[in-house]
């Protein structure tokens, strides 16, 4: 299974983390890249071959391009589409007005028929339990 792994950049180590809580047999495509370029457009084609595409918000996020990218693939590809925003993560905390904004885009990505987790561990547990 390949999981394509969206979300904060910024140096954040959520990556790292969730790599750590699954299976072996999972394959996991990292879109980081360290300057913004036409790299981009190729490691977001990466994302359409991938069986999940999960994308994890925390506080270090600078731009919103990953957010508009989870609503967009819950409404296009529902079925391989997962979101999560971590409150608190990397020393950094989301404020109340941001996590009442992540709590009404989760809403629109569940609309749209995707799934959305509350921890990385929980995102873990779905992905392993996946059989493909």
């Amino acid at each position: 299974m390949r999981v394509y792994l969206g979300g904060t950049c910024n140096g954040s180590n959520w990556r790292k983390v969730l790599q750590s809580l699954l299976n072996k047999n999972i394959e996991t495509i990292d879109p980081t890249i360290p300057n913004w370029t036409t790299e981009v457009e190729k490691q977001n084609d990466k994302k359409f071959s991938a069986d999940f595409c999960v994308y994890v918000i925390t506080p270090e996020l600078n731009g919103f391009l990953s957010i508009a990218n989870a609503v967009d693939m819950s409404n296009k590809y529902p079925n391989k589409t997962i979101f999560c925003y971590l409150d608190k993560f990397g020393g950094k905390t989301f404020n109340e007005h941001q996590i009442n904004s992540l709590q009404a885009i989760c809403d629109i990505i569940k609309k749209n028929g995707a799934k959305v987790f509350s921890s990385l561990e929980k995102i873990a547990e779905f992905l392993n339990s996946v059989n493909l």
